[in-house]
């Protein structure tokens, strides 16, 4: 199909490439706001938006990057990173998305091993000083003018400063201005040659996995994955030129960049991004703005339903967004449709390796499905629900293995085919590790992890079925429930619970381990009683907002002098 016969909001999957669906909208959306930074007072256009993207592919092209070529971005969620993006996808190249948390160790091994030609990079975020980290790595140059330590790496460039301050002077460090003057000399007709040459099927994207067992691994994503599940997920939305997306979840996830950035791009609708998230920045900005739409993990929600300013904001203009990448408990999502007006705010539940987006609901479904589960399969989307040890599909409401199947599906992990073949079968499931069930009416529920499950003494536990419950307790704010060793059972319950300060408590009892132990007890099977309850004023996160449940166990073992 030719990219003219294509029109925004049309449905099924669309052979394009990312820099041509980019000119279409600009075409056709020349005047409608793409890019909107609220404090930084930026507002660009599609077309204009276009006009620099197309910029930093000459750019990069003038500085000697090809297609399938390694570009990776190190930073908050600056413009120059959304440039940067779309700038790659128009020239072939390969954008790697860097985590903004990254030391030197971790930065280290991403550069390594996704062989990457150049990075950008910002000042850095609170806590880490990027250029400093970067000065370490590159102190040691070879006689040929290489790094030893990152031995592909040819070029290191400085994003532009927003407060005025001066650029970095710094050896081997160019600045974002004079990169991006280097494609001026680059004529218009050779970027259009390039793009002519692309394939929706090309390499455009490497995003890599948590790493919390084992290193971090490559996720492959081509145009054709990551362009049509966006365009997916912004349709499930009712996305329209008309809406606004305020996206304070980061570029570097697929969360900020497919279910953000590329649902709006898929329907000209305006990006709103904020830089770092800071629940007041985010309150400013969708008032400001009159956001329609707002992305989020359950904590950053909680953390604005809770700020001491939240009744002098609007919240009016709100419709929609999404609340993923974390489990969602039901009250935070009733309080959210209720309290700031996102009537329509759905669930999105998939993984990297999936585009991410698998399952989704609507905004047409009722409140209940919207809140108790995380929807149906997206549009051209097979999954199915499998028992773990045998292989075999299970029957509905039977709980298993989520797997999934089609053009979502990652080409596989960069240099790692041992791993591709562990997770993608001989048939093409991805099988995702999560454990789920689906009901009747196709609406699935994620119960939790294979590696998550809790067996004591034979008696399969999901944390998530706990969690739920203990989120009805008005003295608790947030709670994750974890196995821990035991010599008896195998496993044990331990419930990891941060308590809200404001809430009255219930009569006659008390919030200790006690307290919640009887709550559960009185509502749950005995086994699923949890036989450690630890008090913490936050869970360890993922820059991403995704709780770390491996370092909650090993907080658990530690207290119990169980480590070995």
């Amino acid at each position: 199909m030719d990219i003219a016969d294509i029109h925004v909001g049309m449905p099924g999957l669309v052979r394009a490439t990312i820099g041509d669906w980019m000119e279409m909208v600009a075409r056709d959306y020349p005047d409608n706001d793409a890019l909107v930074y609220h404090d930084l007072g930026l507002r660009l256009s599609y077309r204009a938006f276009n006009e620099q993207c197309r910029r930093a592919a000459k750019a990069f092209y003038a500085l000697g990057v090809r297609k399938g070529e390694k570009v990776a971005v190190w930073a908050p969620n600056v413009p120059e990173w959304a440039i940067a993006a779309f700038g790659c996808a128009k020239l072939g190249a390969v954008l790697v998305t860097v985590n903004t948390n990254y030391k030197i160790f971790e930065l280290e091994y991403l550069l390594r091993q996704s062989d990457a030609k150049a990075l950008l990079f910002s000042d850095g975020i609170k806590g880490s000083d990027y250029l400093a980290i970067l000065r370490e790595l590159i102190a040691e140059r070879g006689a040929d003018g290489h790094y030893p330590r990152v031995p592909e790496l040819r070029h290191i460039i400085h994003l532009a400063k927003h407060d005025g301050s001066s650029p970095t002077q710094a050896d081997g460090i160019s600045e974002w201005e004079d990169f991006l003057a280097l494609g001026d000399g680059v004529p218009d007709a050779v970027l259009d040659q390039i793009m002519a040459g692309l394939d929706p099927d090309d390499i455009i994207n490497m995003q890599y996995t948590s790493g919390t067992t084992g290193f971090p691994k490559g996720v492959c994503l081509t145009h054709y994955n990551i362009l049509n599940n966006g365009k997916c997920i912004g349709e499930c939305m009712a996305f329209s030129p008309q809406d606004r997306l305020c996206i304070p979840v980061p570029f570097f996830h697929c969360f900020g960049m497919v279910l953000a950035m590329l649902a709006c791009v898929t329907h000209a609708t305006a990006m709103v991004p904020v830089e770092v998230y800071s629940p007041l920045q985010v309150m400013r900005t969708v008032q400001a703005e009159r956001c329609t739409a707002l992305h989020g993990v359950p904590t950053m929600f909680i953390f604005i339903l809770e700020h001491p300013d939240f009744d002098t904001y609007d919240f009016s203009s709100l419709r929609t967004g999404i609340m993923a990448g974390a489990t969602c408990p039901m009250e935070v999502m009733k309080n959210v449709c209720t309290k700031m007006n996102m009537r329509d705010i759905v669930i999105t539940y998939g993984q990297t390796e999936s585009s991410p987006g698998i399952t989704m609901s609507r905004t047409d479904d009722p409140l209940e499905r919207r809140v108790a589960t995380v929807g149906r399969v997206l549009p051209h989307v097979e999954a199915k629900i499998i028992d773990p040890e045998t292989g075999q599909e299970v029957p509905d409401g039977a709980p298993g293995e989520i797997c999934s199947r089609g053009y979502h599906i990652m080409k596989g992990y960069y240099k790692m085919p041992e791993a591709t073949a562990a997770a993608i079968d001989a048939d093409g499931w991805l099988h995702t590790g999560d454990i789920g069930v689906r009901d009747a009416e196709g609406y699935y529920s994620i119960t939790g992890r294979l590696k998550d499950m809790i067996i004591r003494g034979g008696e399969n536990i999901y944390p998530r079925e706990i969690e739920e419950l203990l989120y009805t307790h008005p003295q608790i704010k947030d709670v994750q429930v974890v196995g821990i060793p035991s010599r008896k059972f195998g496993e044990e319950v331990c419930a990891f619970v941060i308590p809200q300060a404001t809430a009255a408590p219930i009569e006659g009892t008390a919030l200790d381990e006690e307290g919640v132990q009887t709550y559960v007890r009185e509502r749950m099977s005995r086994h699923k009683v949890p036989s450690l309850v630890m008090f913490c004023e936050a869970f360890p996160m993922t820059a991403s907002g995704k709780i770390q449940k491996y370092k909650l166990r090993e907080m658990a073992a530690e207290k119990l002098g169980l480590e070995g």
